[in-house]
């Protein structure tokens, strides 16, 4: 394996390994996000976090395993697109520690966003690291 093979590898387990455990809190911590959604006046805040949750834990897992990997970073830019500007919108909050911690999360999740984008873009050229083409 050469380093760009190497980091690749490590980049996908980090990348897909937060998405699947961001998922499994989901379900494991279901209560207390439903709550903060429902506080973030989320429709349906307890279905939005289990289909959330679904969303990264196929996604997470899809890269993590580089199978399926297009829909799998799709279904991860999907969430990152809608859950960002509804449970990060910091521009709402007066509070200036709480606009900060939800500011860092947005800008967390924008540069996500981004790595999501180019991982779609160069997947193709690390076909030797997919199970699927």
């Amino acid at each position: 394996m050469n380093f760009s093979t190497i980091t690749f590898l490590i980049g996908r387990i980090l990348f897909g390994g937060f998405f699947l455990i961001s998922g499994f809190n989901h379900f494991a911590k279901r209560a207390m996000y439903t709550q903060y959604a429902a506080s973030k006046r989320v429709p349906t805040p307890g279905a939005s976090v289990i289909v959330s949750g679904l969303l990264i834990v196929l996604g997470g897992l899809s890269v993590l395993l580089g199978a399926w990997t297009g829909v799998g970073l799709f279904l991860i830019l999907i969430f990152l697109a809608t859950v960002t500007p509804k449970m990060h919108n910091f521009w709402t909050i007066a509070d200036p520690g709480h606009r900060m911690a939800e500011q860092v999360n947005f800008m967390k999740n924008l540069a996500l966003f981004g790595a999501g984008l180019i991982m779609l873009g160069i997947w193709p050229l690390s076909a030797p690291l997919s199970l699927s083409h």
